[in-house]
């Protein structure tokens, strides 16, 4: 699907499935630093702000921009880092279906190196102390698309996470957007969310990790070759990122590379979440894989362009932005 046909259909973008989407609302200090530090070093960084991040909130709130609703898991605790987020929030619109005083959330300092490339490090909080209870308080509708991130996933109550999972009724289908933390999954756990069939979205690195890990691959392989490797295994639809080459897509009914939208990189701090958000809302809305994956590609070349975190597109937005690749 072309630029012109994409934006063509934006206005078609609604829900015609519901969303779950659970996971952190946390804070970000975002810093330009000249290179990563390395051990017993004291590096001078430029910061750039202080923002309201997370996985799962970036997604939220590309959906919200997008247009589609969600019902959004992101627990808000009782502290500083909580009374922020809990206003931000409120100023964009979005809500969260979860209060709890366990503690407060969590903050993460992310390093933006001068090629845009960031280095997170991260302090965890009450988005990452998931009790059945609370997950069993979440009203799902039947049909519902449920978003996961690997960092909750690989947190200490991931196993209460997959119970959860494997608890629900047939019928909801689960995105699971692995992240940096692939690694600290377990070949159990692993075994038990793969055996839920999933979407799974990685980068190319995270996929060729996965690879390795399991295959024993040790050469670089193609996304195409990693994609039908997966889908052999797992029988999973699977989605490859591969930056400035697009994405390819493998579910067994359909496969290929939706084509990239070139952008001037200035900071990739979102941009895998906001691709996951708008594949999340084309699905949502009925759209094939194909052309829900091209707008992934669209909405993450947005954000890859702008500085931060939190500058998804509006629908009005994205569509100026598509004139400029017609």
């Amino acid at each position: 699907m072309h630029a012109a046909e994409l934006k063509s259909r934006l206005p078609s973008l609604t829900n015609q499935r519901p969303i779950c989407v659970i996971g952190a609302a946390v804070i970000d200090v975002i810093a330009d630093a000249y290179s990563l530090p390395h051990r017993g070093s004291d590096i001078e960084l430029h910061q750039q702000g202080v923002n309201v991040g997370g996985c799962a909130l970036n997604i939220a709130i590309t959906l919200h921009r997008l247009g589609l609703t969600s019902l959004n898991a992101l627990p808000m605790g009782q502290g500083i880092w909580a009374d922020i987020i809990r206003k931000t929030l409120g100023e964009k619109g979005i809500v969260s279906a979860l209060e709890t005083d366990k503690g407060d959330n969590g903050w993460c300092l992310a390093l933006v190196e001068p090629d845009g490339e960031r280095t997170f490090l991260s302090v965890s909080g009450v988005e990452n102390q998931w009790d059945r209870q609370t997950l069993n308080s979440l009203k799902l509708q039947p049909d519902t698309l449920i978003y996961l991130s690997g960092y909750q996933l690989a947190s200490a109550t991931g196993e209460v996470l997959i119970d959860w999972l494997e608890s629900l009724e047939t019928g909801m289908a689960l995105f699971i957007d692995f992240g940096p933390r692939i690694e600290d999954i377990s070949e159990q756990q692993l075994a038990r969310l793969m055996a839920l069939k999933p979407m799974v979205s990685l980068n190319r690195q995270e996929a060729e990790l996965m690879d390795a890990r399991i295959a024993g691959h040790t050469s670089v392989l193609s996304a195409d070759t990693l994609a039908e490797d997966w889908y052999s295994r797992y029988g999973c639809p699977l989605i490859i990122r591969v930056d400035k080459e697009g994405a390819c897509y493998h579910d067994g009914k359909q496969k290929g590379w939706a084509k990239p939208f070139p952008a001037q990189v200035v900071d990739t701090i979102g941009a895998g979440d906001s691709h996951a958000g708008g594949v999340l809302a084309a699905l949502s809305s009925g759209w094939s894989l194909a052309d829900a994956v091209t707008l992934g590609n669209a909405v993450a070349s947005y954000v890859v362009s702008h500085r931060g975190g939190d500058c998804a597109p509006s629908v009005s937005e994205l569509s100026e932005y598509l004139d400029r690749h017609i």
